[in-house]
């Protein structure tokens, strides 16, 4: 049943991501859905001027910046019965006690999800032509490889390992078919069926390290998953592979990862790190075999707008009376990011 008024709702968030989340054709569709004063964005729900708004709340619109929603929220906002979160991970950012409290939660994991996929997919492009290390030579030399130089390049039945069939994972395997690789797939909650039904061959995860040239990790930061890729498992992987990482710092033993990289054994590609940012004198910043990235594969820029419009299609669900398309199960959190 629909509602018989507009569903009130607060932003609450970093007022910075705004603009972006919601331009004005989207920021337009927002207020025509839902009761909701464009110009208030809550950092703090013990502020005095945000309490008349939090008071008549039933959707909080939260992002990058929000503060812990937890029963001082609720308190807040006794009205509260929906949170639509205009960014990934709820993690973080949702409390035991909405959870307990019955308050529905979604979120626009599923759109930033795509751009990670992406800038995975054109890493392990680019890493299968030794685009970096030929990018780094040719900066000294200024000289064309030989033909021999070349040899072992090419993304011609290269293998893939794929670590976590997550959003991103799934996304990037679909992103995979076209190519000639073999895509290699570990995930503890996915049979060899379905692992074969998204185009890779199910491994555990010391063959798929031992069998792939790329490795990309795709697993959520999970108490399960903390450092999976230790000293033993990093010497799985072949002389002169791969590891990609887009999925967070805390997933590798960050010691052992710099020792294998000095040693000039493995390349990678990061675009997260534990510590995020690396000390200034962190020696991968300077490897030639390590290309550094500040924490872009996510949604940035023009990509946010597409989070914002998830949060808009499912604010006139909860107008409309209807279920949420991206809704989050607080089951599902012990094993999702």
């Amino acid at each position: 049943m629909p509602s018989p008024h507009p569903p009130r709702a607060v932003f609450a968030m970093d007022p910075v991501h705004l603009p972006l989340l919601f331009p004005p054709p989207l920021m337009a569709r927002l207020t025509r859905a839902a009761d909701l004063d464009p110009t208030l964005v809550v950092r703090d729900f013990a502020d005095p001027s945000a309490a008349e708004a939090l008071a008549r709340a039933e959707v909080l619109i939260t992002g990058w910046g929000c503060p812990h929603l937890d029963a001082d929220v609720l308190a807040a906002a006794p009205g509260l019965r929906a949170v639509l979160h205009a960014a990934g991970s709820v993690r973080s950012l949702v409390g035991d006690a909405l959870w307990k409290a019955g308050v529905t939660v979604s979120s626009a994991v599923s759109g930033n999800a795509l751009p990670v996929a992406e800038y995975t997919l054109a890493m392990i492009l680019l890493a299968g032509k030794d685009t970096f290390g030929h990018r780094e030579r040719f900066r000294g030399t200024h000289t064309y490889p030989t033909q021999r130089e070349t040899a072992a390049i090419g993304n011609v039945g290269r293998r893939v390992g794929v670590i976590g069939a997550s959003r991103v994972g799934r996304r990037l395997l679909e992103l995979l078919r076209p190519f000639d690789f073999t895509v290699l797939l570990h995930d503890p909650y996915v049979s060899a069926a379905e692992a074969a039904e998204l185009g890779a061959e199910l491994l555990s995860l010391d063959d798929l390290l031992r069998h792939s040239d790329i490795v990309s990790l795709h697993a959520p930061d999970i108490p399960e998953t903390y450092r999976m890729l230790d000293g033993e498992r990093l010497a799985l992987i072949r002389d002169g592979g791969v590891l990609i990482n887009t999925s967070r710092g805390a997933l590798i033993d960050p010691e052992a990862l710099t020792d294998e990289l000095v040693s000039g054994r493995l390349h990678a590609v990061l675009d997260v790190t534990e510590p995020e940012p690396l000390p200034a004198g962190s020696p991968l910043y300077h490897l030639p075999n390590v290309f550094l990235t500040p924490h872009i594969a996510g949604s940035l820029g023009n990509e946010l707008e597409r989070l914002g419009r998830i949060v808009v299609e499912e604010l006139e669900r909860v107008g409309d009376g209807g279920g949420l398309r991206h809704e989050v199960v607080h089951a599902d959190m012990a094993r999702v990011a």
